[in-house]
């Protein structure tokens, strides 16, 4: 486990690597290949543009298919954690909610989920964000992507 603690506040994840050097790298490429392009036309600037975008394009995926199959996990670990958590009725309507509530509320600890689920199939939070702010004992994820 990392020596900090999670909370609303610190639980974003930034991997430097990937968000601080070869996002950065690839949009000074992608807007140094438009700029060469709008300074001559060119088939070779053209196709450099082409790429670049390739590149920014597999970057993007890189990113949201993994988070998506995270949230896949997410979604049936909490399914079972509904089933021995919480009342029949309230387990089948949380495991129906939108996906990013599902993904919310695996932050809150076991004693907040009851409370927290009602409110979330109730209509009581408008983002997932605002579900997150209303844990008050906040359960870390150490293990995302």
């Amino acid at each position: 486990m990392p020596e900090t603690t999670q909370s609303f506040s610190s639980h974003t994840r930034w991997h430097t690597p990937y968000h601080f050097v070869l996002f950065p790298i690839l949009l000074i490429h992608f807007a140094w290949c438009i700029w060469r392009i709008t300074q001559e036309l060119t088939f070779e600037h053209a196709e450099q543009l082409l790429l670049s975008f390739g590149f920014l394009l597999m970057l993007f995926l890189v990113r949201v298919n993994p988070l998506k199959a995270q949230d896949r996990v997410i979604r049936l670990e909490e399914q079972f954690r509904y089933q021995r958590l919480l009342p029949a009725d309230l387990a089948a309507r949380a495991s129906a909610l939108p996906v990013n509530f599902i993904v919310a509320l695996r932050f809150a600890s076991d004693a907040e989920l009851p409370e927290l689920a009602q409110r979330a199939v109730d209509g009581g939070f408008a983002k997932p964000k605002d579900l997150k702010e209303a844990i008050k004992n906040w359960r870390g994820d150490y293990h995302r992507v």
